[in-house]
């Protein structure tokens, strides 16, 4: 699992949104989100009929931690260079 891109700033509680490979898939469209006592990974959504936005990717409890510890680290990154962990 690599991210392969991502953008920092400040769009209210989200702090960069950032994209995730995956054995030559990309999904695009992840946010890491600061909630004040901690980061995590939203993970990419739609906005379904009655204005409800709902995940559009699942992961289990174990990928999504793994996934928040990868972003964090490359959020806190001073240089531009992947971040890599265990293959999926």
């Amino acid at each position: 699992m690599i991210i392969s891109k991502m953008n920092k700033g400040e769009w209210g509680k989200i702090v960069a949104f950032f994209d995730v490979d995956v054995e030559g898939l990309t999904i695009k469209g992840f946010k890491l989100i600061d909630a004040g006592n901690g980061k995590f990974v939203g993970f990419p959504s739609q906005k379904d009929k009655e204005g409800e936005y709902r995940d559009t990717v699942w992961a289990s409890k174990d990928t999504k931690a793994i996934l928040t510890g990868i972003a964090t680290t490359k959020y806190d990154e001073d240089v531009t260079e992947d971040v890599k962990d265990i293959p999926f």
